[in-house]
């Protein structure tokens, strides 16, 4: 099955994540395997805390630490992203079919091979976002908005996150036809 991989973009606060979950909660339940990737933009964030023993393996010198319990195995890579390409953010979800970008604007707005979700706050920022990520899926967001003039749906998600997993599964299912 080829990978098809979807952007939940828009501006702080306007719902990106909750997009991003019920998404992946739908298109999971379809059977799909997804992959969500968050983009974060604090600039000194680690999910590896301070004193831990993956902490001090890095601390010590490994690029690579993988820490594995009984529900989970956690990979910690120590690198230099501000460089780092779609191609590599895809490279790490390879074994998806459906990969969610959540953020990363820059590194998508212009990609016809992305799929995009713009989560908006107002009407007004669809035509901002219709001029800033092609190709458009769809418009979400967590309230009821009136879009005029657009070809792209909107979709309350909180509403109706079926509709929205229905428009990514109808280009997964043209992908792979």
């Amino acid at each position: 099955m080829k990978i098809t991989v979807v952007a939940v973009v828009g501006g702080k606060k306007t719902g990106k994540t909750t997009v991003t979950e019920n998404l992946t909660r739908e298109l999971t339940r379809r059977g799909y395997r997804v992959a969500a990737v968050k983009h974060i933009s604090e600039p000194d964030f680690t999910m590896d805390k301070e004193g831990k023993d993956t902490w001090r393996f890095a601390q010590a010198g490994a690029k690579t630490i993988v820490g594995i319990s009984s529900g989970e195995i956690a990979t910690i890579e120590k690198a230099n992203t501000e460089k780092f390409s779609l191609e590599d953010i895809l490279e790490k979800c390879r074994n998806s079919d459906v990969i969610i970008l959540e953020g990363f604007r820059k590194l998508v707005s212009m990609n016809d091979d992305v799929l995009k979700i713009a989560v908006l706050k107002s009407a007004e920022d669809a035509s901002e976002a219709e001029k800033s990520f092609a190709p458009l899926l769809a418009f979400a967001g967590l309230s009821p908005l009136a879009i005029a003039e657009s070809k792209a749906p909107y979709v309350n998600v909180l509403k109706n996150a079926e509709r929205l997993a229905d428009l990514v599964e109808k280009i997964v299912k043209e992908k792979n036809s």
